[in-house]
């Protein structure tokens, strides 16, 4: 049987009216990156704290690395590390001390501490800056910093919630690189994240919507399940067309990339193509049509039926 890094039944939480996180049922395999991919005020950052028992479900159970939460989360904090999506360390500290300070906090010794002090410092091509402020750090140095101090106590768990918001896209990818090195060497690790490029690179993810998972699996079959062909069209006035394909009932969005339309189509629909060139007569023989590959904003545009922080969709 795989071990579970986190389990869920029914978890729910409210903030007053406001249903932040409803019925969540999770069960994440140790030893993998899994995702959490969703707009802002999906709920990622609201089930990150309640797995982390530094906010209270209002309902449902929790277990994670076998431990119910929040009952034993006092004994989860030594085992977990966690990175917020914002900078949280001392800005007034240098990068060494920021990261001696964590030590103390986890109660690593002297002999410990130096010793993990030179391995991170290492690890996250931080050398050169140990003695700077944090203040002074950018983007991308401040985010190896912080990954570096949620690693420091070697924590079986790695929650990131929106690590790469504020980071160059060169610098994403060598923070990826390090997530992978981590995984490989046994830590379970949970990202949130609303960039469908990084969501493609977990091993499995949950879509979130108002607090609701609308999809779970890996990547590949959330890509090969749901239910729609994607189609790329290269025709003249494209706003209009645009227009024209999402007033059909069997379009379920229509998004322009450069000079060609993206289109999503039902799945029922046995020859997308010849039906859309039927359907109109602008596309009978100008236009070029062409099946690709679905990626995970088709993914999330057919799961939700919203527009939400996806441009060119249709409400439903």
């Amino acid at each position: 049987m795989t071990e579970l890094a986190i389990v869920t039944r029914g978890l729910s939480r409210n903030f007053g009216e406001l249903v932040a996180v409803n019925q969540l049922d999770l069960a994440i395999p140790a030893g993998t990156i899994y995702g959490f991919l969703g707009p802002n005020g999906s709920g990622k950052s609201t089930c990150i704290r309640m797995f982390t028992g530094l906010l209270l479900p209002s309902a449902g159970e929790m277990r994670v690395l076998g431990l119910a939460i929040p009952e034993q989360a006092e004994a989860l904090r030594r085992r977990v590390g966690y990175m917020t999506q914002t900078f949280s360390l001392y800005e007034d500290l240098s990068v060494r001390e920021n990261l001696e300070f964590i030590a103390q906090i986890y109660g690593l010794d002297a002999k410990q501490t130096r010793d993990r002090l030179r391995e991170l410092l290492g690890i996250y091509e931080l050398n050169t800056f140990a003695h700077r402020f944090a203040a002074t750090l950018s983007g991308g140095q401040r985010q190896r910093l912080a990954l570096a101090a949620a690693t420091l106590h070697q924590p079986d768990l790695l929650f990131l919630d929106e690590p790469t918001s504020a980071v160059d896209p060169e610098n994403r990818r060598d923070f990826w690189e390090k997530l992978f090195d981590l995984c490989e060497a046994g830590t379970s690790i949970l990202v949130s994240t609303h960039y469908m490029d990084e969501a493609e690179r977990c091993h499995g993810l949950a879509i979130l919507e108002n607090g609701i998972k609308r999809a779970d699996g890996s990547p590949e079959q959330l890509m090969n399940d749901m239910g729609a062909t994607v189609l790329e069209v290269s025709a003249p006035n494209l706003r209009q067309l645009k227009t024209r394909l999402l007033a059909l009932d069997s379009v379920r969005s229509a998004a322009q990339l450069g000079m060609r339309l993206r289109v999503l189509v039902d799945g029922d629909i046995a020859d997308p193509v010849t039906w859309l060139r039927q359907s109109l007569p602008e596309l009978a023989s100008a236009a070029d049509i062409n099946r690709v590959r679905p990626n995970l904003e088709d993914v999330f545009v057919s799961c939700t039926g919203t527009a939400t922080a996806l441009n060119g969709s249709r409400q439903p």
